[in-house]
């Protein structure tokens, strides 16, 4: 115990004084303060094997005997939850805090496919509060706690996903539903870290969650370093995002590697009426050297919006294979906007679309309508949240002021994909060294005072971006 106190001890003092970053924006001083800014301290080390019923079979329950070692460790004034070797199967976990929750080399988590035991909590889901299933391991209303090691958490989501798939298939779709079965089809996530401060993960490697993978929801000064997701195993889950930085800020995201089947690494800050009534932003947040394979996006604002997105900042990044590299993404109903989004030193190979922008993202799902059918019925409270009207005034979305700088894309589809509207121009883009080639240009719609430095775009169908209804646009 001694020599795992020690070990634990100097990893400690690594994340405390963990090296300032090469700052690709160095007038951006608010860039090297964000992360956690604290780390449990060693003082214990309490192994969950000792409690009862803990057995890593992967067929017993270990739920209970894992959440007594975590509520000791806490009274205790905090200290290290780990384990020996060996699968361990459990419902959530509620990591509380001055706790390091340590899932060491050789030891597994799987989590439960029976909701029942996943404890339902207030939480926000997809941008409105509601209840919810808790996350497999949750950090909630806690200060000074972790979850480390390079052990596994395996969420073994695909009976989710396939719950989802048929409610939305055969049920919801035909009925005009879209809009509600994200929400009604509950699903647990991997990972949730609400309503915090100086929270660390790290090391960890996740895969198949539910749903999301990493959710970060109304936190302050959290780091996320060196961790593993990869969603695309048994099949590709919907909604099974990467990283969500949600209303949250001063967060340092690096050293991660996502595959999944949604938004790699996204920013967000609530949904339409509900996620204006809430009105917490999503800002100063770091993301560097990292790296998307299979998702939807490398770097993706939104759709929720509400909140407003601002001060991000990306650099050292790579993306092989993914959907979009930088996405923004909202709606006429939701709000808030996208603002001062800064990108450099980033490499793409096969994205889709390098740079893409849509303010009329999926109709089906952005815009909730009841059909018929349902009018003077009893219909789940949350649809009615789902439902409340916007003032038109609030609902249209602001975007505006991002630089990105170095950066490379080949074999992309379509270089550059930019659709704003009428009411919302998206206005001061800066491209600096950027050079995309792809099997079309694309086009920019909607959009004012872009300024272009030694930008390339290269199109194997010889095609050029259409620019219409601009102001001071031209490539």
């Amino acid at each position: 115990m001694k020599k795992l106190f020690v070990i634990l001890s100097g990893l400690v003092m690594m994340a405390c004084s963990a090296p300032k970053s090469d700052n690709p924006f160095p007038e951006l001083k608010w860039v090297d303060e964000v992360g956690a800014k604290s780390y449990p301290a060693a003082t214990a080390v309490f192994v969950a094997n000792d409690y009862e019923g803990v057995v890593g079979d992967a067929l017993t329950m270990c739920t209970e005997g894992i959440q007594k070692a975590i509520d000791d460790c806490a009274a205790a004034g905090g200290g290290v939850v780990t384990f020996r070797p060996g699968v361990y199967l459990t419902g959530s976990l509620f990591v509380k805090s001055n706790v390091d929750f340590n899932v060491p080399k050789g030891t597994t988590l799987i989590a439960s496919q029976d909701l029942a035991d996943y404890e339902k909590i207030h939480t926000r889901v997809a941008g409105i509060e509601m209840t919810w299933p808790a996350a497999i391991i949750n950090i909630v209303e806690a200060e000074n706690a972790a979850i480390s090691g390079t052990g596994t958490i395996n969420g073994r989501g695909k009976p989710f996903w396939d719950k989802y798939w048929s409610m939305r298939r055969d049920d919801y779709e035909p009925r005009g539903l879209r809009w509600a079965v994200d929400y009604d089809c509950e699903r647990p996530r991997g990972i949730l870290v609400q309503d915090c401060k100086n929270v660390t993960v790290k090391d960890i490697v996740l895969y198949q969650p539910g749903f999301w993978s990493l959710h970060v929801l109304y936190s302050q000064f959290v780091t996320v370093d060196n961790v593993i997701i990869s969603n695309n195993i048994e099949g590709r889950g919907p909604s099974t995002d990467g990283i969500d930085i949600d209303s949250s800020s001063d967060v340092l995201v690096q050293n991660c590697n996502i595959n999944c089947n949604d938004d790699n690494f996204c920013l967000k800050a609530g949904r339409d009426y509900d996620g204006l009534r809430v009105n917490r932003p999503c800002e100063r947040v770091v993301i560097r050297n990292c790296e998307s394979g299979h998702g939807g996006g490398l770097i993706t604002c939104g759709s929720e919006t509400s909140g407003m997105i601002r001060d991000i900042v990306a650099y050292n990044l790579k993306a092989k294979g993914t959907g979009n590299g930088l996405r923004l993404k909202s709606t006429t109903i939701r709000g808030g906007g996208v603002q001062n989004i800064y990108m450099a030193n980033v490499e793409m190979d096969g994205v889709r679309q390098p740079f893409a922008a849509d303010l009329n993202w999926n109709p089906s799902y952005s815009y909730s309508v009841l059909p018929e059918e349902y009018e003077g019925k009893e219909i789940p409270e949350h649809w009615y949240t789902l439902l409340g009207e916007v003032d038109p005034e609030q609902g249209i979305p602001v975007l505006g002021d991002f630089y990105l700088k170095n950066i490379t894309a080949v074999n992309a589809g379509t270089c550059v994909s930019v659709i704003g509207i009428e009411e919302s121009q998206i206005d001061n883009v800066r491209l600096e060294n950027v050079k995309i080639s792809g099997r079309t240009a694309g086009a920019v719609t909607w959009s004012n005072n872009w300024t272009l430095d030694n930008v390339e775009i290269t199109a194997e169908d010889g095609s050029s971006v259409e620019v219409s209804d601009c102001t001071n646009v031209s490539f």
